[in-house]
């Protein structure tokens, strides 16, 4: 294995050497820790955040209500020290510790949360996750300007150290929620002086165990100790570097000369040696809320045709594109939510079937392809040659040319403009993630809300609306599955905005004897405070 290691192509070790002699630089000392994080983030913002590599440097910056526990990812007291909750799980009190601050000395306030939900609320901040608010009294209502008194809207803060929340529903997973980086607390003082400027400012002011202390793109991110974080004793590393990797190559070879200590994602273990990295001490495997599947652009003809969809949906041989390209033992997916999930249950899902795909093509008025128009498969472009996304994406091409005569041009972008084009059905068909925010199936399934920002589909259903808005209201858990299971069975059977994959096995990869405070878990959440270097090169 280590000669397959040192083999590989030139082009990764002239980046390896660049990036060591800017590592061994005098002028910035080697961090405590060095983690390869995946892409360049976009934002740092709590509010805008969405991506992987965004919401673990704002986790660590940024601190909500609640905090993710480091074993297990279940929510556990952040900034407020306790809480309580109504008999009928509506109302949520919860009491703010009295000794937080912000990193730059000003007292942290429960008027501050109240701010900082507001915010994500107003339209102009385009927070894609304003959807999590809607559980809150007459959050909707707000944003979509259906009431003007902001009172009437369930948060309220009685004094400094109170937050009040009202829902619209019991909710189940609210804590959770309160966890989540679109909850965090942000510096009102810094946002109203700077205005989009104010992640710029130094020193930052942040809430979290970690500050800012620089950020330079294409390089890392480096992280300090925040001295005032509330429990500031138990950070165990004093500067964290995150290093914005995406060739596979490059993360091995830097892990393997013990330039890096951790590599999270999965996209950056090398497929070629999948099977042999697996059997290593270091690799970790461990079931993870994730799933690998394809977004249809429902307001292109004639993708906008649902027997259109479904035929397309139907020719994918999941099989085949696991064993041909995949190769890492990952679950085929039926269905969007993983069987895994709290709260879930399994759908009559649709499987591999040329025979109904065709049929319903030719019903289209398309039989064979004919008149079928060239569609455009969008996936992301990562350095250091042809990711597994573009692979999928000439598998998936000679698939529907094989099996329905439909013609297809494969396009690639730079990460944040795919992204953009995504947001902006700039597409015709587009592979996707999604990686859960919390363990119940709402994570996944609230995304093809008309409303939702995560959306990306184009695609808006009365029928699945009302399905989910029953599925909140609902105080029975089993009844409650039932709901969403047939929401599920409307959005991956029966209308196919989109084409589930496969789910995703959580792999990261570092040495025990070198890293502790890592536990994998479902949501392979992390807390950077919780993580320990235990030797030192």
């Amino acid at each position: 294995m280590l000669d397959a290691i040192r083999h590989t192509q030139h082009a990764f070790y002239v980046v390896l050497l660049a990036f060591l002699l800017g590592a061994c630089s005098p002028q910035r000392p080697r961090a405590d820790l060095i983690i390869v994080n995946g892409a360049e983030p976009g934002t740092l913002d709590p509010a805008t955040s969405t991506g992987l590599e965004e919401l673990r440097v704002t986790m660590a910056l940024f601190e909500g209500l609640m905090r993710v526990d480091p074993v297990t990812a279940q929510p556990i007291p952040g900034i407020a020290e306790r809480h309580e909750i109504s008999p009928d799980r509506k109302t949520y009190t919860f009491h703010l510790r009295t000794n937080i601050v912000w990193s730059t000395g000003e007292p942290i306030t429960a008027r501050d949360f109240v701010y900082s939900w507001f915010r994500v609320l107003d339209p102009a901040t385009a927070s894609e996750y304003v959807g999590q608010l809607f559980y809150i009294k007459n959050a909707e209502r707000w944003v979509n300007k259906q009431l003007t008194n902001r009172t009437e809207v369930g948060i309220h803060a009685p004094d400094d150290f109170t937050l009040q929340v009202e829902l619209e529903n019991p909710t189940p997973f609210f804590l959770d929620l309160c966890a989540f980086q679109t909850f965090s607390v942000v510096p009102q003082h810094v946002i109203e002086r700077y205005g989009d400027r104010w992640m710029r400012v130094r020193p930052l002011s942040v809430s979290g165990a970690y500050q800012l202390e620089s950020w330079r793109l294409n390089d890392r991110i480096r992280l300090r100790a925040n001295p005032r974080y509330w429990d500031a004793a138990n950070t165990s590393c004093e500067v964290i570097d995150l290093l914005p990797i995406r060739s596979a190559s490059t993360a091995l070879n830097l892990y393997e000369r013990k330039k890096v200590d951790i590599i999270w994602d999965k996209e950056l273990v090398p497929s070629e040696l999948y099977q042999t990295l697996r059997e290593r001490p270091d690799f970790h495997a461990f079931n993870y809320l994730g799933t690998y599947f394809l977004r249809f652009n429902t307001t292109r003809k004639p993708l906008d045709d649902p027997r259109v969809r479904r035929a397309l949906a139907l020719t994918i041989d999941k099989q085949r594109l696991m064993d041909k390209i995949i190769k890492t033992r990952e679950p085929i997916a039926q269905q969007l939510v993983p069987p895994y999930t709290t709260n879930s249950l399994p759908i009559d899902a649709p499987r591999y079937d040329l025979e109904t795909a065709r049929r319903l093509l030719k019903d289209a008025g398309f039989e064979m392809g004919k008149g079928f128009p060239p569609i455009e498969y969008l996936f992301e472009s990562v350095t250091g040659g042809a990711s597994v996304h573009s692979k999928v994406g000439v598998e998936l091409q000679q698939m529907w040319k094989e099996a329905l005569g439909i013609s297809v041009e494969l396009r690639q972008m730079e990460k944040r403009v795919y992204l953009k084009a995504q947001r902006s059905l700039e597409y015709g068909v587009t592979r996707s993630t999604w990686i859960g925010d919390y363990n119940d199936p709402v994570t996944f399934l609230d995304l093809f809300r008309s409303n939702n920002g995560n959306n990306r589909t184009g695609w808006k259903n009365a029928r699945y609306d009302e399905l989910m808005d029953r599925a909140a209201r609902e105080g029975d858990l089993r009844r409650r599955s039932e709901i969403l299971r047939d929401a599920e069975t409307l959005l991956v059977r029966d209308e196919a905005p989109i084409a589930p994959v496969y789910f995703f096995a959580g792999f990261n990869y570092y040495d025990p004897q070198r890293v502790s405070g890592i536990t994998g878990n479902i949501l392979d959440i992390h807390p950077l405070n919780a993580v320990r270097k235990l030797t030192r090169e």
